[in-house]
Order: C-alpha cells, then sequence, then structure tokens
C-alpha cells in the first residue's frame, strides 16, 4: 500500500524539476526576460554541454556488469513488438505509411527517460530504479535513437529516388554523396547528377545545388521574404544547431546551375534561332525522343534541371562533336517549398527579430492564421488530396506527400546500395551529435573502471560534474523555454492530441506489461517497467521529427502536453500497480 510519505519523496524529486520549467516559461511568456536569439542560446548550452555530460555521469557510474538482462530484454521486446506491428501495418493497409509508423513507435516507446525518469523512479522505488533507468538510456542513445534515423533517412532517400528516378530507381547501382550534405530530410536543395555507364546502369551522384549556394546570402539581405535564407535553428538534446535552408511561401526564381544559352539550344535542336554554342553536357543535340523533364516541388521558375535522354539506355545522337563516347547525363534538383509546419510550425528555439518578438508570443506575427489551421484537418489516417495549386505541392512536407511520392517508382535500387547510402548519413549525422559521444565515452569508461577498479582522476571528475549537476535543471529550464516560444500548448489539434496521449500513456504501458509479464518480471520490476513507459514524450524524438518534418506537431504536443500531465499519470499509475 502506499502512504502518505512515500507520495511526498515522491513529489520531493519531481517538483523541482517542475519549478524550473514554470520558472522558464514564465522568463519568457510573462516576464519578457529571454528573447528568442537569447533562448537559443541557452538551449545551443544544454545541447552542447549539460546534457551529453548529464548523460555521461550517469552511463560512467553505472556498473554494466551488473544489468538486469531481464528488464533490458522486457524493454526491447517492446519496442520491437511495436516496431513490427506497425511495419506490417503500414505494409498491408492502405491507410498505413512509412511517415505514421515512424511517428507511432515514438510516441509509444520513446518515453523521456534520461530527464523524466530517473529522478521519478528513483523517488518512486528507491536507487536501484535509478540504475535501471540508466541501462534504458544507454540503450536509447546506441540502439533506438539510431534506429529512428535510419528510418528517417530511409524515408529521405526514398523519396529522393522516386522522385529523380521514377521509372529508373531499379537501374541505379551506386550512390556518392558530398561530404557536405549531412542528411537526406529534404530542407536542402539537393542536385543529383546520373551517368549511364557502358552495362546501362546508373551512377548517382549527390550534391547540393550550385543556385541555391550562390544566392543564399543575397537573399538574407533582401529581407525576410526575399526567398531562401540561413537560418539557425538550435536542437533539443541532438545535434547543437540545425542549419536548414528555409524557402520563401511564394518562390522566387532561381539561376540555373548550367548556361542558359546551353539550355536553349537544347531544347531547340539546333534548329532556327538556335544558340551557336553547343551543350557543356554530353553531345550537342538530342534526339526527338528526348523530353525535359522536372522533378521536385514547386519547380524553378528557371528550372536548370534537365535529363538530355529519355531513360538510361538512351542513346544520344549527336552531330558529332560529342566525341561518340561520353556518358548519358542527368541532372535534377530535390527540395522541399514552404509549409506551414517547416516555417511557420513548431520552432525549437528559433531566434527572431527583436520586432516580431512579442507577436510570436502572443501567437501572432505573419504565421498566426498558420498557427490557427494548423491539426484542424479531420483525423484520418488516410492520405490527403494535393493542393489545386501546384507551387503549394511539399516534397517531405507531410507523410501524405510524401507517401504519394514514393508510389511513383516502380522499383527501388538493390537493398545493398539503398543500405549503404543510408548508413553514410546516418553515420554523418552520429558523428555530428554530442550525445553519441557522450554515450559512448561513458559505457567504454564504465566498463574499464568497473572491471579493474580505476577511479576517474578527481581534478576530472570535479570539471565534469560542475556542469553535469546542472544538466537535469538547465534541460528543465530549455524545456520551459521551448513551452513558452510555442504559440500553442496543443499544435496538431484537440484530435490528435488525444490520440497521441492514448498512445503514449496508454498503449505503450500496455505493449510493455504484457512484454514484462512474457520474459517473467515480477513484483517491483514489473511495476518499474511499466511506469517507466508511462513517463512522457522524449525530447530526441521531436527533435528528429522536426529536422526531417514528419509529423512535428504531434511530437510537440507529445512534449509539451505530456509534461503537464505525466505526473498525475505517473502517480496514478503508481498508486495502482501499490494496492
Amino acid at each position: 500500500m502506499i502512504s502518505l510519505t512515500d507520495l511526498y519523496h515522491v513529489l520531493t524529486a519531481v517538483v523541482p524539476l517542475y519549478v524550473a520549467m514554470i520558472l522558464a516559461y514564465g522568463s519568457v511568456k510573462w516576464w519578457k526576460i529571454f528573447t528568442p536569439d537569447q533562448c537559443s542560446g541557452i538551449n545551443r548550452f544544454v545541447a552542447l554541454f549539460a546534457v551529453p555530460l548529464l548523460s555521461f555521469h550517469f552511463i560512467s557510474t553505472n556498473n554494466p556488469y551488473a544489468m538486469n538482462y531481464r528488464f533490458i530484454g522486457a524493454d526491447t521486446l517492446q519496442k520491437l513488438i511495436v516496431l513490427c506491428v506497425f511495419a506490417v501495418w503500414a505494409r498491408i493497409s492502405s491507410r498505413g505509411s512509412l511517415e505514421w509508423s515512424i511517428t507511432l513507435f515514438s510516441l509509444s516507446t520513446l518515453p523521456n527517460t534520461l530527464v523524466m525518469g530517473i529522478p521519478l523512479l528513483k523517488g518512486m522505488y528507491g536507487d536501484f530504479s535509478g540504475s535501471l533507468m540508466v541501462q534504458i538510456v544507454v540503450l536509447q542513445c546506441i540502439i533506438w535513437y539510431t534506429l529512428m534515423l535510419f528510418l528517417f533517412e530511409y524515408r529521405g532517400a526514398r523519396m529522393l529516388i522516386s522522385e529523380q528516378f521514377p521509372d529508373t530507381a531499379g537501374d541505379i547501382i551506386s550512390f556518392r554523396v558530398d561530404s557536405d550534405i549531412i542528411s537526406l530530410d529534404g530542407k536542402e536543395p539537393l542536385q543529383t547528377e546520373a551517368a549511364v555507364g557502358d552495362d546501362g546502369k546508373i551512377h548517382v551522384t549527390v550534391r547540393k545545388s550550385a543556385s541555391s549556394k550562390s544566392e543564399i546570402f543575397s537573399r538574407r539581405s533582401n529581407g525576410p521574404n526575399s526567398g531562401t535564407s540561413l537560418t539557425p535553428r538550435p536542437s533539443n538534446l541532438t545535434n547543437a544547431e540545425i542549419y536548414s535552408l528555409q524557402s520563401s511561401r511564394n518562390p522566387t526564381p532561381r539561376g540555373s546551375s548550367f548556361n542558359h544559352t546551353d539550355f536553349y539550344s537544347m531544347v531547340n535542336g539546333g534548329g532556327k534561332g538556335a544558340s551557336p554554342r553547343q551543350s557543356n553536357y554530353g553531345g550537342a543535340g538530342i534526339d526527338e525522343e528526348s523530353q525535359m523533364r522536372v522533378h521536385g516541388y514547386p519547380a524553378p521558375a528557371s528550372a536548370g534541371i534537365f535529363s538530355p535522354v529519355a531513360g538510361p539506355t538512351g542513346k544520344k545522337k549527336g552531330n558529332g562533336n560529342d566525341g561518340g563516347g561520353a556518358k548519358d547525363l542527368h541532372m535534377f534538383v530535390w527540395s522541399s517549398s514552404a509549409s506551414p509546419v517547416s516555417e511557420g510550425g513548431i520552432h525549437v528555439f528559433r531566434g527572431g527579430a527583436g520586432g516580431d518578438y512579442a507577436n510570436e508570443l502572443n501567437g501572432g506575427g505573419p504565421n498566426s492564421k498558420e498557427y490557427e489551421d494548423l491539426g484542424r484537418d479531420e483525423f484520418t489516417f488516410g492520405n490527403k488530396q494535393p493542393p489545386a495549386n501546384a507551387n503549394e505541392l511539399k516534397l517531405g512536407a507531410s507523410s501524405a506527400s510524401g507517401k504519394a511520392g514514393l508510389e511513383k517508382a516502380s522499383a527501388m535500387p538493390p537493398t545493398s546500395v539503398m543500405t549503404r547510402l543510408i548508413l553514410i548519413m546516418v553515420w554523418r549525422k552520429l558523428i555530428r551529435n554530442p550525445n553519441t559521444y557522450s554515450s559512448l565515452f561513458g559505457i567504454t569508461w564504465s566498463l574499464v573502471s568497473y572491471k579493474w577498479h580505476v577511479e576517474m582522476p578527481a581534478i576530472v571528475a570535479k570539471s565534469i560534474s560542475i556542469l553535469s549537476d546542472a544538466g537535469l535543471g538547465m534541460a528543465m529550464f530549455s524545456l520551459g523555454l521551448f513551452m513558452a516560444l510555442q504559440p500553442r500548448i496543443i499544435a496538431c489539434g484537440k484530435t490528435l492530441a488525444i490520440f497521441s496521449m492514448g498512445v503514449r500513456f496508454l498503449t505503450g504501458p500496455a505493449v510493455m506489461a504484457a512484454a514484462s509479464v512474457a520474459v517473467g518480471l515480477r513484483g517491483v520490476l514489473l511495476h518499474v517497467a511499466i511506469v517507466q513507459a508511462a513517463l512522457p514524450q522524449g525530447i530526441v524524438p521531436f527533435v528528429f521529427a522536426k529536422e526531417y518534418n514528419v509529423h512535428p506537431e504531434i511530437l510537440s504536443t507529445g512534449v509539451i502536453f505530456g509534461m503537464l500531465i505525466a505526473l498525475p499519470i505517473t502517480l496514478l499509475y503508481y498508486i495502482l500497480l501499490g494496492l
């Protein structure tokens, strides 16, 4: 039976976290102490130092040789069950999609274990439960967040390939991605060059669009509505900052990445009025069956995108100047246009001009209408109809348009080719994530120290503790800042909010209970497993959803609204399980 003293101990452990969050919320919303730019700086400190060192502290002080493998097995089984169910649903159901599978998997299996779980469970069940939570944190950082990245990059790769190569994707045998591209999240305009080999197979090179590089800074100087701008967008608990190219809602014409005279020469086939100059790409002319193709949404006014041949096996008819041995070359540009979510939706401590600060806090400003309408569509897992205006079509801006894009491709490249591409992109993301290093260094040090009983030098230990001790409070403080900068706590609409909270606080614990019983957990261990599954939504999955633009409004609601109702819900589980 749970006594009042037990409840007091729990509140003693958890209420200070909410105090830090409320103070941060009030400092922005009520007292106007911090501007969005200052919030961005605080969040960057949390992402770069406080939380990684907090994670390192917990992991390095946990004995990896005394891990409860049955408890870990229950947690792993829960995630595998949910993952398999949603994967099958996305595969066989007409209402299923990869985007919804990722979102529902995140909602039901990835709680806020590090910041909220460790102090809460320690207050409920003692120090041993804190050790169990650290074990869950290790698995989340090393395995499950990496799996999330893999799924998001897989989605991005499929969308890129299906949009650029809808008919010839199966003939692709290699990808080379320039080193300055760290993600296929669709935020940056990407240019693909496809060279067809002698065997008729396609070798694809992916690089950033040349026109976007040359115009970024000139467009920034023309004001916020002048086209593409480079905006620093700090991450919560993953990458220190997420830089993305955000397109204007009324896309301005972009200069092409090749000579316009060559372009018209190719289109006119060297006929009357054509430029005497020959194309810089391949042969001097193209046969009548060759077609200009524009892929991606929306097409720039001066496209700079062309496909000299109809397919990978097409043959060029030159005038003798092509050398006869030149490879066929396809060039495309892949980018996402603006959307209420990607521009005016859920900002992660977005810096703003001083004049817009009051408008952002009050839900006003140029995007207030978008916030009002966000999430008011009829609740459905089905695909939405595309907008009537072609310029409003978005690549990667929603699960509906994303799935429609995936259906265009009749085939995909071989599994080995896709896997290599995705692993390259995931690796590039991980090596830029400070939490990756903190987790790996923490588990390495714990293995060494507990194996040979090596103690960390005091000067190093105190240097780490001075920041890690502040990590928990700073993480909650940054959450409060984030909440204050959102125009709406329930960003996805009431129906989706109720559904997501049901998945978070009912489905997750129910599946965890079944998995725990299946592996033989009983007593207090079973209670700990269920309560930790009922924690609020994790922050890292929201950051991923924001980066890849996959239902960020739902995950934002899960983080913000989930934190507000998490304490009474977890206390209810604690009391019911203690009866």
